[in-house]
């Protein structure tokens, strides 16, 4: 019987998916350890959690995930207030991204170093303490458009979610042999704040339905899965293997 991981560190939790599964979590009576950049959001969401659930803790803390040192101490800070870390959730991450040769290499290059780069720190600092313990739940949100190359602003976002893919893959491949579980996770089309202003995307969820889906993935602790499971298993499938020439006239 796998051990119900009742200490959940979730980064990016101040709005969106990491927002949406602390609710879900707290609903599930797990103690939780929140960080991103907006303080405010996340005092307001520690207040709403534990009114609504009284038996749960959360901590909060200050975090920008590009801050590398800053990760590692938060990550021990928390670990000491709740006891340990069952689970750590690495979502905080940038949507952003503009074509490439197109001047905008500042953003992209912001882009790749959210999502891939402070990504790698946020692994480093989980898996020390699961080292540590001897024990532990790595997680991963990657995203759909890591199956392929992809033209447009998509581009370096794909990219980095595809390099995270890749890094979440080697650290399951070298914990193999360990109590530690690695998980990633590959969300479809969810509507959040990160992407409210775009068109209407094909087959999207709304954020609450798309965090209670990649809660329920999570909690299987499978090594790879794709959030909703229908319709987006196939269509990783498809994408893995279309011709890229489709994908470019389909992204």
């Amino acid at each position: 019987m796998r051990a119900t991981r009742t200490k959940i560190l979730i980064t990016g939790a101040s709005s969106g998916l990491g927002e949406g599964m602390a609710r879900a979590f707290a609903a599930m009576g797990r103690n939780l350890a929140l960080c991103a950049r907006r303080t405010d959001r996340l005092h307001a969401l520690r207040d709403e959690l534990t009114a609504r659930h009284p038996g749960i803790r959360v901590e909060v803390r200050a975090l920008d995930v590009t801050d590398a040192p800053r990760v590692f101490t938060v990550f021990r800070e928390f670990e000491a207030e709740l006891g340990g870390l069952d689970r750590v959730i690495v979502n905080a991450g940038l949507g952003s991204g503009r074509r490439i040769g197109t001047g905008h290499f500042d953003e992209n290059r912001r882009t790749a170093e959210t999502n891939f780069v402070a990504a790698l720190a946020q692994c480093e600092a989980a898996v020390e303490i699961f080292r540590a313990q001897n024990r532990g739940h790595l997680v991963t949100i990657a995203s759909v458009s890591a199956m392929r190359g992809l033209p447009r602003h998509l581009t370096v976002y794909a990219a980095s979610k595809a390099g995270l893919a890749a890094l979440t893959e080697g650290i399951r491949a070298e914990l193999l042999a360990t109590p530690i579980r690695v998980t990633t996770v590959f969300p479809g089309y969810i509507r959040t704040e990160m992407n409210q202003d775009a068109r209407r995307l094909p087959f999207e969820v709304d954020e609450a339905t798309g965090s209670r889906a990649l809660v329920a993935a999570i909690e299987r602790e499978p090594a790879r899965a794709f959030v909703p499971g229908w319709p987006w298993t196939p269509i990783a499938f498809a994408m893995r293997h279309l011709p890229l020439s489709v994908i470019a006239r389909l992204t």
